[in-house]
Parts: structure tokens; C-alpha cells; sequence
């Protein structure tokens, strides 16, 4: 009987991740046809995520997850050759500026929603942080926040940065801007299984020792050592980052449910003006950053706007919009992020306890 129960268990969840990749597709093949920007990750994003708030139960597997993630790390890791990497380094001043840019706009968040909603400071503060999703709920969890805000509030902004800044950017009609592609060109096939078994285990490597974004990171580090080195593997096939973003969108728009917006309406609100000033804020920081820096103001604009580094490296790549450059403001700025949230937590926590 229990056997039985367990197939049937493992046959319900089959279908509700079978649905939920039909149901992902059709909205990535809807926006293609609608030519909305970045179609194979919004169309999938957008439809799956008002399934799923309807009540439809679909499923999206966090390995699907893993391998839109391991397409994208590998693919920005194939950009980076000896002359991207110099031109990277002339970039060195606005990529600190933009990391000191998001620890700021984490106590400019903190302050919003300790003024118009009814979370404590340690909540607020790492729900505000510009890092990783999932390292930010680890982090709250280890200092006693509430999981369920932090992770609502990293959904909202992402969600809100990577619906709106294709379509500003496509209405701009900026696309193209920086169209060069470094890196290998032509497909091999034994290079191929070589490139995916090398970066498959950067990304497990990443794993094993808890590095965040670990199937970005990893694979794009071990593309991003072959590729510096003039070692050119293959090059991707043109299908495989359509599916990486039909995959990064699927998974994003699975972390939505019926009751998201009804749970905590005061906060969503606040985080949603919070994230629009941040959008403005990074518009206004990526046109400064254009005096000090020979990139485009787009290609600078995208490096600070404060999203996700799959889903911002995916609007450069599709965009043309200094893919190398915005990766290189993403990762320096998840790091930076991630390193110094808790300590600054700490701190700030513990002047507050004294003042107290």
C-alpha cells in the first residue's frame, strides 16, 4: 500500500512539473510572438507566476532552477577574454562606487520600512540588503528575522527590476549598444562535453562549500579561467540560453501563491516604492558614473540597478549592453553584499542595545 501511495505521489508531482514547463513554454512563446524584450524569461516569469497566484499547482524543481543558473554563469564566463578582463579593470572606480551604491540603498530601505510598516529593524535590514535571495533568508534566519518578509520583499524587487527595466530599455531604444562577443564562436562537440563537465564542477564545487550563487558562480568562473586563458572549448549552442532564461524565468515566477500579495499588503506596498526609488536612484548613479567611465550610460545603468546577477546578465546578453562590464558590477556587489550585511547587522544592532 505504501509503495503504491509513493507512486502515486511521485506520478502527481511529474505532472505538476510537466504542467508547469508547458504552462512556462506557452508564455515564452506568447511574448516571442508579442515581441515584448526578453521574451523566453518574462513570458515564462509573467505567466507562471499569475498561474500560480490563480491557485494553479504547477511545480518548478529547484534543479530546473540550477540549470537555467548553470547556462547563464557558463555563458558570461565564455566572455571573458584577456582584453574583456583589461577593459573590465578600467571599470574598477564605478564598480566600487556601485557597490558602496547598494550598501546604501540598504539603509535607505531599512529606513522606509521601519517608517511605514510594522517591521523590526533586523528585518527590514536584511530584507532591504541588494544581495542573493537566498543568502539574505539564510542570514535573517541566523539573526532571528523573519523569513517570510525577507524572502517576500527580495521577490517583489526582483520581480519589479526584471519586469521593468527590459521595457524602459527597449522603449530608450538602447539595445545594440555594445554588440561584441568575445569568446569561442563554433560548436565542437567533444569541446562542448568538455565545457559542461569542467563548469558542472565549479557549480557542485560552489556547492559543497556553501558559496553563494553557487551554479552562477561557479561555472562562470571555471568558463571564465579557460576562457582568459585562451583555451576556447566550444562555444554554446544558440538554443541553450533561450532555455537557461525559459528556466530562470519558470523558477522565478514559481515562488509565487495565492495569498502572496493578501499576506502582507502595508509592507509589499513599501517595498515597491522602496525598489522604484532604488530603479531612479541607479538611472541617476549609472549617468554620473558615464564621466568617469568610457562604457555606455545603459551598460552602467544595468551594473547598478539593484536585480539579481541571472536575471541582469540575461538583459545585457539579449540587449548587447556590455555583458562583461554588468556581470562585473553584479558579482563584486553580491559578494560585497553578502560579506559585510551580517557584520554591519551586528553592529548597528548592538549600538542599539547600548543606547537602549
Amino acid at each position: 500500500m505504501s509503495l503504491r501511495h509513493g507512486g502515486i505521489v511521485v506520478q502527481n508531482m511529474l505532472w505538476r512539473v510537466l504542467g508547469g514547463l508547458a504552462i512556462a513554454l506557452a508564455g515564452a512563446l506568447l511574448a516571442v510572438w508579442a515581441h515584448i524584450p526578453l521574451p523566453w524569461m518574462l513570458g515564462a516569469l509573467l505567466v507562471t507566476a499569475a498561474t500560480r497566484i490563480a491557485g494553479l499547482g504547477t511545480a518548478c524543481p529547484r534543479p530546473a532552477r540550477n540549470a537555467g543558473q548553470w547556462v547563464i554563469g557558463t555563458s558570461l564566463g565564455l566572455y571573458f577574454t584577456p582584453q574583456v578582463i583589461g577593459h573590465i579593470g578600467s571599470n574598477a572606480g564605478p564598480i566600487v562606487a556601485g557597490m558602496l551604491f547598494a550598501l546604501g540603498l540598504a539603509f535607505m530601505g531599512t529606513a522606509i520600512l521601519r517608517r511605514y510598516t510594522d517591521a523590526d529593524f533586523k528585518t527590514a535590514w536584511f530584507s532591504s540588503a541588494i544581495g542573493g535571495a537566498s543568502e539574505m533568508a539564510n542570514l535573517a534566519e541566523r539573526h532571528g528575522a523573519r523569513i517570510d518578509r525577507v524572502a517576500t520583499a527580495h521577490s517583489v524587487r526582483v520581480l519589479m527590476v526584471v519586469v521593468t527595466v527590459p521595457f524602459i530599455f527597449q522603449w530608450w531604444g538602447v539595445a545594440g549598444l555594445d554588440p561584441t562577443v568575445p569568446g569561442p564562436k563554433v560548436v565542437h562537440g567533444w569541446g562542448l562535453a568538455a565545457l559542461v563537465g569542467l563548469t558542472s564542477i565549479g557549480g557542485m564545487a560552489f556547492m559543497k562549500l556553501r558559496l553563494p550563487n553557487p551554479w552562477v558562480l561557479g561555472p562562470m568562473l571555471a568558463a571564465m579561467v579557460l576562457t582568459a586563458n585562451g583555451i576556447e572549448l566550444s562555444a554554446l549552442p544558440d538554443y541553450v540560453p533561450k532555455v537557461g532564461q525559459l528556466l530562470i524565468g519558470w523558477s522565478l515566477g514559481d515562488r509565487y501563491r495565492p495569498d502572496f500579495f493578501r499576506a502582507a499588503p502595508r509592507f509589499i506596498a513599501a517595498v515597491a516604492g522602496f525598489t522604484v526609488a532604488a530603479l531612479a536612484l541607479a538611472f541617476g548613479l549609472g549617468a554620473l558614473l558615464s564621466l568617469w567611465s568610457a562604457a555606455p550610460i545603459p551598460t552602467l545603468i544595468l551594473g547598478t540597478t539593484p536585480g539579481g546577477i541571472a536575471e541582469m546578465a540575461i538583459t545585457a546578453k539579449v540587449l548587447q549592453l556590455g555583458v562583461p562590464v554588468v556581470t562585473a558590477f553584479h558579482v563584486t556587489r553580491m559578494v560585497f553584499v553578502v560579506i559585510v550585511t551580517g557584520p554591519i547587522y551586528a553592529f548597528l544592532a548592538s549600538r542599539q542595545r547600548d543606547a537602549a
